[in-house]
């Protein structure tokens, strides 16, 4: 029986208990079927990885407990995801994609031809913690309030942001990421792209570098794996031993 994985905001030390997050209890009791003093990992993006045990369980209310530290805290590279606005399901599977990849922080853009125009924070969020704790991120990146295309290039700090820019002439990923090291992100548009409008104005930001990816149009959820798996390889922690 596998044990699970559980992000926590509290603090991680021997002996302290606490209540699981909301959502957490009924997974443990509903799905899982576990009962008290089932053994837990846990973590909370500060402390490392922890072993605990199920303190206590009732209906869909649960606490746990810390008691021995397995792992220090690691984090992952400065890489973050603009992602252009996208329908609930692809937006979804974007995030979950991203979180696993090893995006530090997402923020959702609302582009020209975004769809919809809204984006439930919360549940993608919560899509973020569950991919966290099931891919052994010690971390949940954070899934930042959506901002429009042209505030989302204003507040960039300056990095490098390579936009992926499939109707223009500019360079393959691995040859616009060759040199590049964190902080860096990655911008990708909505289905059928960012506006001519969008782009020059991107385009016209110093710290923007094109780049296409591949020969083929990709979905944008595809298009952000991708995207990511170039650049954590190129610039990221895919070379990174993990023993």
């Amino acid at each position: 029986m596998s044990i699970p994985r559980l992000f926590t905001e509290a603090d991680l030390a021997e002996g302290a208990e606490f209540p699981a997050a909301e959502g957490q209890g009924a997974y443990l009791a509903q799905v899982l079927r576990r009962r008290p003093g089932d053994a837990v990992r846990l973590f909370n993006g500060r402390d490392g990885e922890w072993e605990g045990r199920l303190a206590s369980l009732a209906r869909d209310r649960a606490v746990l407990r810390a008691e021995r530290r397995i792992a220090p805290q690691r984090g992952v590279p400065d890489i973050a995801l603009l992602l252009a606005v996208l329908k609930r399901e692809a937006m979804e599977a974007a995030v979950q994609a991203a979180v696993e990849l090893g995006a530090a922080r997402i923020v959702p853009v609302l582009a020209a031809r975004s769809v919809p125009d809204r984006v439930n924070v919360a549940r993608l969020s919560l899509i973020a913690r569950e991919a966290a704790e099931q891919c052994e991120r010690m971390e949940v990146p954070e899934v930042a309030a959506p901002v429009p295309f042209a505030a989302a290039l204003e507040r960039w700090g300056g990095a490098p942001l390579i936009l992926a820019a499939e109707r223009r002439s500019a360079p393959p990923l691995p040859a616009a990421a060759a040199g590049l090291a964190p902080p860096l992100g990655l911008m990708v548009g909505p289905e059928g792209g960012f506006t001519p409008a969008e782009l020059d104005a991107a385009l016209a930001r110093p710290f923007v570098v094109p780049a296409t990816l591949g020969p083929r149009i990709l979905r944008a959820r595809t298009a952000v794996a991708a995207g990511l798996a170039v650049l954590m390889a190129a610039a990221g922690d895919w070379n990174q031993s993990q023993g």
